[in-house]
């Protein structure tokens, strides 16, 4: 997911910090040099991430919009100003705008704010944008927490003994709270000096930007896998206790199917996967690991060249148009599949259904589905031209009924005016009669709309009144008993107001 880096560049952040007796060095310096080890990490280990840079005192700025260009974030790092007080509320509107700008409000952001725990001082201070929270207007609302789903992350250039003394440790937790809850405070153990900035934003790595390593079998095949973004773990809500539930990394194929049987299933979350080349070491710390690969270009080369089962995979899938079910853990599946980014270029992509033995009712169940060799006879047809699926639900689905919906004005007025044509051909259409008008009694009569029925009993009595010398005399006895019929349902005390009542013909001489 895309991460904004939020850096206080307030004059507060200028304070000096005595290191070991040499040269003094400024908070903010100790912030960009870890922020650079954050973004040396993920040109290694995270280059699909885009990342922006944003600083902020009482006024925020976009430093550099959404890039995966690490050296472009650094060379700003290197240019930062300072400025005046601290204000947050302002920054993080501004955060909120930008995300929003560019990814919408339904794709998650990580929101990673660099501080050194100072609150700002007066009007647009932390302290009071959170005095004031509950006695805002609706235009002045406080920007968290944000339209979008997020993860904050707060790093502290300072330790938890010193912002204690203070209440700017209470103060971020809440700030936390309010954004959803969903991040981490961190802060400095210790004394204040490189090596201690650099221990925090380690953590930091490994808390939200490792990369998630998996193996990906099939059979006797296998290959080491990394799966970008990594999965985050789920939560599901029917459980008596809720338990997040994780993706393992083994990830098993357990076949494969034809992708107009899966069709276009409803998933948690999509995910690259990448194949890791065995005589590749992969740094997790991402420091010095560019200079390797331009020292030892015919390493990358030989990867390339040597055979790996994720990129067999991925052809096979593509040309046979089939995606494969994955297990991810138990009772949870996924599927790979080939997708295109354009005509010449495509990706393997792995989506995470919900958990749950049928995550796809039209499927069954994962684990009842078997090799088309083991059946009986074959189920798509000697010349494919059938398939096995959706497989047929043993109780009747309740959206399987004809249900009578009216969303506009002009679908009421069609079923009136049926029943009322059908009305001036009885007795010979009385069978379509009363069941067109069976139907609309009984949608009447789910949606509690009592003066349909009583207004369509008044042109009923019309038509009655109307009927030609020519016409049948069991119509205009037809008619009357209908009317009649529905202004009793319209009391609703009646027994003929019940739902399942039906109207029936009613019995006369002229009936045969």
């Amino acid at each position: 997911m895309p991460t904004v880096i939020l850096m206080d560049v307030s004059l507060s952040m200028t304070r000096p910090v005595s290191v070991d007796g040499s040269e003094e060095f400024q908070r903010k310096n100790l912030a960009v040099h870890g922020l650079n080890m954050l973004f040396e990490h993920m040109a290694s280990n995270y280059r699909l991430e885009f990342t922006a840079l944003m600083a902020f005192s009482s006024l925020w700025e976009l430093l550099v919009p959404f890039t995966r260009d690490y050296n472009a974030l650094q060379e700003a790092l290197s240019n930062l100003e300072d400025y005046d007080k601290t204000c947050l509320e302002l920054a993080l509107q501004g955060v909120s705008s930008v995300v929003q700008q560019e990814w919408g409000s339904a794709g998650p952001c990580q929101v990673v704010l660099v501080t050194d725990g100072s609150l700002g001082i007066g009007k647009g201070s932390l302290r009071h944008s959170l005095q004031t929270l509950k006695h805002r207007v609706e235009d002045k609302k406080f920007p968290l927490p944000f339209p979008f789903p997020t993860k904050m992350f707060i790093m502290c250039i300072a330790n938890a003994e010193e912002l204690q003394m203070t209440d700017a440790l209470e103060n971020l937790e809440e700030l936390l709270r309010i954004s959803g809850g969903d991040g981490q405070i961190f802060t400095v153990d210790g004394p204040l000096c490189m090596k201690s900035v650099q221990a925090m934003f380690g953590m930091l790595i490994d808390r939200a930007y490792s990369p998630f390593h998996a193996v990906l079998h099939c059979g006797n095949l296998s290959s080491n896998v990394q799966v970008f973004p990594r999965p985050e773990p789920v939560v599901v809500d029917d459980e008596v206790e809720p338990i997040p539930r994780a993706v393992s990394t083994d990830l098993e194929i357990v076949g494969f199917i034809e992708i107009a049987d899966i069709s276009s299933p409803p998933v948690i979350s999509r995910h690259l996967v990448l194949p890791i080349p065995v005589n590749k070491e992969v740094d997790d710390v991402g420091a010095g690991a560019t200079d390797e690969l331009e020292e030892e270009p015919s390493a990358s080369q030989m990867a390339g060249k040597s055979p790996n089962f994720c990129v067999l995979l991925h052809g096979s899938l593509k040309v046979e148009g089939m995606v494969a079910l994955v297990q991810l853990g138990p009772e949870w599946f996924g599927m790979l599949y080939s997708q295109a980014d354009s005509k010449k270029k495509s990706n393997l992509m792995m989506s995470l259904f919900e958990p749950g033995p049928n995550p796809l009712p039209w499927l069954g169940k994962i684990t009842h589905l078997g090799p088309v060799s083991e059946a009986a006879e074959n189920p798509y047809g000697e010349d494919d031209s059938k398939s096995p699926f959706p497989v047929q639900p043993q109780v009747k689905r309740s959206y399987a009924q004809n249900v009578t919906v009216w969303i506009k004005a002009s679908g009421l007025q069609t079923d009136v005016q049926k029943i009322l044509r059908n009305a001036r051909k009885l007795p010979d259409k009385t069978q379509t009669f009363y069941k067109e008008l069976n139907r609309l009694r009984k949608a009447a009569l789910a949606f509690g709309f009592w003066e349909l029925l009583k207004g369509v009993a008044e042109l009923l009595e019309r038509e009655c009144t109307m009927l030609p010398d020519s016409a049948h005399p069991d119509a205009a006895f037809q008619l009357s008993h209908a009317a009649h019929q529905l202004k009793l349902a319209s009391s609703g005390d009646s027994q003929y107001a019940a739902f399942d009542h039906n109207i029936v013909p009613m019995h006369t001489d002229f009936s045969s």
